[in-house]
């Protein structure tokens, strides 16, 4: 059984320029799979993490204990480091 995971911890308002084009996209990819827009953001972005360039760069970057932290990368670079 999986538990189910709080949402939007310490969600903030954030101020993009997207395209009209990305926010048709996601307004309508919301209606269709009936999360909101935000919720279709935040679940997209995170698969960002799973670039494995992204994350060797992260483990890479000077002073990236801040950065591993906040993106919850833990777990993904002690997996490297074991690799």
């Amino acid at each position: 059984m999986e538990f189910i995971k709080p949402k939007n911890k310490k969600a903030e308002k954030v101020d993009w320029l997207i395209s009209e084009k990305v926010r048709e996209i996601i307004k309508n990819y919301a209606e269709y799979c009936e999360y909101t827009e935000s919720e279709v953001v935040e679940l997209y972005l995170e698969k960002l993490l799973d670039d494995e360039g992204f994350i060797q760069w992260v483990n890479s970057a000077k002073n990236n204990k801040g950065m591993v932290s906040k993106m919850g990368l833990e777990e993904k670079m002690e997996e490297q480091k074991l690799s």
